[in-house]
């Protein structure tokens, strides 16, 4: 099973860590991600760029309105995250609970779907397809 951790954080906990010696939180998640890769349940990882390099696409409107960022409360908006390969939930949870992150913060933990989710739907040309997608970005990443 395939779960992805969502970090969250508080303007609070985005202040704090602007405290810190930034080569400790490097190191601290720098230790936690080579646990995930050691034990061979990562599968993808990122941090994302501040909001004021992003932007917004609405579709609540006919024609979708896009706005620059920065966008959101703080609360509302991710900062990172991590794809893992799991044999369980709780696994999921135990991983999620190692991450060293510190008051102010949150881990919004969620299984990713996979194609046993639509096994009623395997006649679907968008889902038979979607097996020759993947194939295909594999042979892309080894390539690399």
């Amino acid at each position: 099973m395939k779960y992805m951790l969502i970090m969250r954080s508080t303007q609070e906990a985005l202040d704090a860590s602007k405290e810190m010696d930034f080569e400790e939180i490097l190191n601290a998640m720098g230790a936690y991600n080579e646990a995930l890769t050691n034990a061979g349940v990562l599968l993808a990882g990122e941090g994302l760029a501040d909001t004021d390099e992003g932007f917004v696409v609405d579709f609540d409107a006919e024609t979708p309105i896009i706005t620059d960022g920065p966008y959101g409360e703080t609360h509302e908006l991710f900062n990172g995250f991590w794809i893992l390969e799991v044999a369980s939930k709780d696994e999921a949870a135990q991983w999620a609970s190692r991450c060293p992150l510190g008051p102010g913060s949150k881990l919004e933990v969620r299984r990713v779907h996979d194609e046993s989710d639509f096994a009623d739907f395997a006649d679907n040309e968008f889902v038979q397809k979607e097996e020759g997608w993947r194939k295909d970005q594999a042979a892309r990443q080894t390539e690399s």
